[in-house]
């Protein structure tokens, strides 16, 4: 008689014995491959890579953004720029001072408005390099 721990049960199921060969072809076919998903649950695959940066936290952004920069999609400046924490205040075009102490890593956060509206601020004040590397990032958030 063995005994087993409860640890070590996966291993016992699908224990390749041979009297229980039978059991392995029946687990195939439950588990076969070859079906093709139904139309109703099928997914885009255009977007299926590509995250809602209206409502993504800000460490999704980071993940997704780090996927990017490994890939070659976006550069270095692309991606310091995302990594970099939101500021705990900030304006945004018209002039009104937002309040952003709340958004955390795991809070949602529409970064596409946020960068649209930094960019839009840069380009008011005249800043070059930070309009650069912000239309970088807006186009990165806008695929």
């Amino acid at each position: 008689m063995e005994i087993l721990s409860v640890r070590s049960s996966p291993n016992f199921l699908f224990r390749r014995n041979s009297d229980s060969s039978s059991h392995y072809s029946e687990l195939d076919a439950l588990f076969s491959t070859e079906q093709t998903p139904s139309a109703a649950f099928q997914v885009n695959e255009t977007n299926a890579d590509t995250p809602d940066f209206s409502a993504i936290s800000a460490n999704e952004l980071r993940q997704y953004a780090r996927q990017s920069f490994d890939a070659g999609a976006i550069n270095q400046d692309t991606f310091a720029t995302i990594s970099e924490p939101l500021p705990m205040r900030t304006i945004d075009p018209s002039g009104n001072i937002l309040d952003l102490s709340d958004v955390t890593d795991a809070t949602s956060f529409n970064f596409r408005d946020y960068y649209k509206d930094q960019l839009q601020i840069a380009i008011s004040i005249g800043d070059p390099e930070t309009v650069a590397r912000l239309d970088s990032v807006v186009s990165f958030l806008d695929v």
